[in-house]
């Protein structure tokens, strides 16, 4: 039977495979889980950042649509709207990532992520190349 623990504050499911639990003491049992939603940040049973990477850019994208009326707003200077997503958008998406173990997979999902919302605030397309 797999389970779901929902966060209050971020509401991401967590999924637990089992009834694996363990006994702590003082006749008390925890449920072991696989991921775990703890103050909006995952934590994997793993220790690799994969789930936090794709949490934090769920939560960048989250606040981005906040905000969208005014970062894609024309009538508000470039540098303006820029300054207003690296201080709301972009610290976000990047919250206690000081801790976290990144590979390069990592890296290059936030960076595809935040060149959408740019490319989005900008008003610009990709033009795909023809061969």
């Amino acid at each position: 039977m797999i389970r779901f623990f929902i966060c209050r504050g971020c509401s991401n499911p967590v999924i637990s495979t089992g009834h694996t639990s363990a006994d702590i003491g003082a006749s008390a049992n925890l449920e072991v889980v696989d991921k775990f939603c703890y103050l909006c940040d995952m934590l994997s049973v793993d220790g690799n950042a994969d789930a936090a990477v794709e949490a934090r850019i769920r939560i960048g994208l989250n606040k981005f649509r906040q905000l969208l009326q005014l970062l894609t707003n024309r009538d508000i200077a470039l540098i303006r709207r820029g300054r207003l997503y690296s201080s709301c958008v972009q610290s976000s998406m990047l919250h206690e990532s000081e801790i976290w173990p990144v590979m390069k997979e990592n890296e290059v999902a936030l960076q595809r992520a935040e060149m959408r919302m740019v490319r989005w605030m900008c008003n610009t397309k990709v033009r795909q190349s023809s061969k």
